[in-house]
This record gives structure tokens, C-alpha cells and sequence, in this order.
């Protein structure tokens, strides 16, 4: 009763289903280890001893530390715990299978440790090898691509909760053609990251979206409002994306990776206490702090949104293992909080939403992702012919600009 195209795509189906539980599951399994090790050191060691768990020297101690322990990690684990994050894409090639306990554990560490990164490159990189080398022992047939795939749409719907997110990021990259139409090709990669985001939402549901006021119209001083935002967001960014190659290039000097991250934990310790402890860990929680605080005055969020970059860019060129992507849409909303009480007859909602569009398509270079982590954070409906729109002019401005990323000659 199937058509031969619809029998191919259930072939699939199972696979898909059991690749998107299995990359939430390990995406629950890690978030909660680092969140019993996080209490540990940012609760229950600061108490048993006595002191202040804000306090200017445990920060600056917390996190000197989170880096020797993971430079310890990488020094000592097969394979050296991976590829250095700072190099690579969020989707990229099949790792070593012997190389994932060490990226785990520097993983966990880091989340715990306070450090300025998100787990969404470890996660990613542990899913897709896991699925090759399993898919591979059990499917022959199916080829590395098609299990990479598989296992990045899980990631990506456990991350975000929802298949939406792989959906557009898919279908950019799966071209369909006259045999096999795009949403044939679609059809596994959803299953996996649906699969991943009902798992993912039994256990704790993502919370991105902001109490940001609604945007009641929309009108044209708006768009070139907004377009204004994307701009300066996008400047922002690629001051990051400048200094990140030549930090990298520079702390990388001293050759032992113990060194590296023990000196890239202290730098994040002086800026932990300098920005506060807000502008510690991957940012998503932190968010939220901030578009609820009725205290915090434009030039707090300034100062919060350049710690939070600097911590971004140091994290990243000291070779810690995590994401861009988190870190980047917390310094994007500090920086749109920013503008609004530095202007306020500019919607929030404009400035947070444009300065998140700006922001994470300066890091992932990806139209798709970047409009719908806006649409996320600032869930607005009125406001999505107005991004699409900005978008224009923001891809123009990073049209042949260079990524945030090491190139591979500068990896140590």
C-alpha cells in the first residue's frame, strides 16, 4: 500500500525515534551531573567553609581551579578530550569513539566550574559518534552522513526543546531533488529531533522566552530601528570574532593545555568578578535574571554584556569544551536591554530580538537559527515580519566575513 519512497523513509523511522531519545537522554544525563557538581562547589563547599560563594576570591579560586581540572583532563584523556571546540563548526565530522569520556568529563566540569560556555558542541560531537559507531555496527547499509545527520537534528531538538529549530537549520542544507524531495529527506531528521525535544520536555523544559512587553504594531521607523540594533549587534560580534584567532594564537603559546586552562580559568575569574555572577555559566538562566532585575541601569548592562563577550572569547581560546551559542544570546540580550533603557522609545522587544539576530548569525553564520532564537527569546509573533526583513541588511553586513572560529592552521 506504500509508495517504494515511503517505504524507504520508515526504514528509517525506528532508528530516528531511538537516536533522538538516546541524544536527550545523554544530553539530561550530563546537565544534571554538572548541575549536583555546580551545587557542590557554589553551595555546599562556599557553606561548609564558611565564606561567600560571590565572594571576589572563591569566584576567582572556582574557576582557576575548573581550568586546571580541565587542563588535567585533556593532558590525560585519549585523544585529548577532542577536538578543540574553537576550531570547529557545531556540526562537524565524526570524532574517536575512545575520545568521549574525557570530553564529557572536561564538559561537565567546565558547566560546573562557571565557565562561559554552553554544552551544545561537546553534546553534538558525543551524539554524532556515538550514532556513527553504533549505526554502523547495526545498519552497514546506511551510510556515516545519514547517522551524522540523525544524530545532530536529536541534539538540536533536545537543546531547544522543539524540532522547529532542525527543521530550518535541515533545510538548508538537505537539498531535495527530482527523486527524493526535500521533506523526504526531512522526514528522518524531524522524527529524530522531535523525538529528542518529547524526551528532552519530560525531564525539564528549556526556558528561553523573555517577560518582554508586547510589540503592539508594526511600523517603518521600527525596521530601521531594528536594522540599527542588528548593526551594532553585529559590530559587537565581530570584535569577537577579531580577537578570538589571535587570543587563541597567543595563550597558545604556552604549549601544556594544564597552563593554557589554568591561565584561561584565573582571566575568567577576574572577569567573574568584575561583571558578577551573573556573567557566569552558559548564560541561559542568567537571562532570565536580567530581564527580570529592576535595578540594573543601561551601563550595567553594558558592562554586563562586554564581560560576558570577553569570558565568550577567552573560554573559547583557551581550549574549554562548550558552545558559542548560549553565551552569545545572553551578551545579546544584556546588549538589547542596553539599548532600550539607553533609548527607551525603542520597543524592548525590538532591541532584545534585532541584538539576538545580530549577535547569533555573527556566530553561527546561519539565517535560520539566528531568526529563531529571536523568535524564541522574544516570543512576539507581530515581530516576525520585521526580523525577516532586518535580516536583509544584517546578512549584507556579514556577506564574506570571516566566522567565529580558529583557523585549523592555528590549532595547538
Amino acid at each position: 500500500m506504500l509508495h517504494p519512497r515511503a517505504r524507504t523513509m520508515l526504514l528509517l523511522a525506528i532508528p530516528a525515534m531511538v537516536i533522538g531519545v538516546a541524544a536527550s537522554l545523554m544530553l539530561i544525563v550530563v546537565m544534571k551531573l554538572a548541575s549536583v557538581l555546580q551545587h557542590l562547589l557554589w553551595s555546599t563547599l562556599p557553606g561548609a567553609l564558611g565564606v561567600s560563594w560571590d565572594s571576589p576570591w572563591w569566584i576567582t579560586l572556582v574557576l582557576t581551579l575548573t581550568g586546571l581540572a580541565v587542563g588535567l583532563v585533556i593532558r590525560f584523556s585519549p585523544g585529548h578530550a577532542g577536538p578543540d571546540p574553537a576550531t570547529e563548526p557545531l556540526i562537524g565530522v565524526p570524532v574517536a569513539s575512545y575520545c568521549l569520556p574525557g570530553l564529557i568529563l572536561a564538559l561537565v566540569i567546565g558547566l560546573a566550574g562557571g565557565v562561559s560556555l554552553g554544552p551544545e558542541h561537546p553534546i553534538m560531537s558525543v551524539n554524532i559518534a556515538l550514532a556513527v559507531v553504533l549505526g554502523a555496527r547495526f545498519f552497514p547499509r546506511v551510510s556515516s552522513l545519514e547517522w551524522t545527520i540523525l544524530a545532530a537534528a536529536g541534539t538540536i531538538g533536545a537543546l531547544f526543546g522543539t524540532p522547529v529549530a532542525a527543521a530550518l537549520i535541515f533545510s538548508q542544507t538537505l537539498n531535495g531533488n527530482n527523486d527524493a524531495p526535500l521533506w523526504d529527506r526531512l522526514f528522518a531528521p524531524l522524527l529524530a529531533a522531535a523525538a529528542g525535544a518529547l524526551t528532552t520536555s519530560l525531564f525539564f523544559q528549556p526556558h528561553f522566552s523573555l517577560p518582554i512587553p508586547h510589540y503592539q504594531q508594526m511600523r517603518i521607523i521600527d525596521i530601521f530601528s531594528g536594522a540599527v540594533v542588528a548593526a551594532i549587534a553585529i559590530a559587537v560580534g565581530m570584535v569577537a570574532v577579531w580577537c578570538l584567532p589571535r587570543l587563541h594564537a597567543l595563550m597558545h603559546r604556552l604549549k601544556h593545555p594544564v597552563l593554557v586552562l589554568s591561565a584561561g580559568g584565573f582571566l575568567l575569574g577576574l572577569l567573574g568578578v568584575i561583571g558578577g555572577p551573573i556573567t557566569l555559566f552558559k548564560g541561559l538562566d542568567e537571562m532570565q535574571q536580567l530581564a527580570f532585575s529592576q535595578t540594573l541601569t543601561s551601563s550595567d548592562f553594558m558592562l554586563i554584556a562586554a564581560v560576558k563577550l570577553a569570558a565568550l572569547v577567552i573560554a573559547s581560546a583557551s581550549g574549554f569544551r562548550g558552545g558559542r551559542i548560549f553565551p552569545a544570546v545572553f551578551v545579546a540580550v544584556s546588549l538589547g536591554l542596553m539599548l532600550h533603557a539607553h533609548v527607551d522609545a525603542v520597543p524592548a522587544a525590538i532591541t532584545v530580538s534585532c541584538a539576538i539576530l545580530g549577535l547569533v548569525l555573527v556566530v553561527t553564520r546561519d539565517g535560520w537559527l539566528s531568526l529563531f532564537m529571536a523568535a524564541v527569546v522574544v516570543p512576539d509573533t507581530t515581530l516576525l515580519p520585521l526580523l525577516c526583513i532586518v535580516m536583509l541588511p544584517a546578512w549584507l553586513l556579514l556577506a564574506g566575513k570571516p566566522m567565529m572560529m580558529v583557523p585549523r592552521k592555528d590549532k595547538l
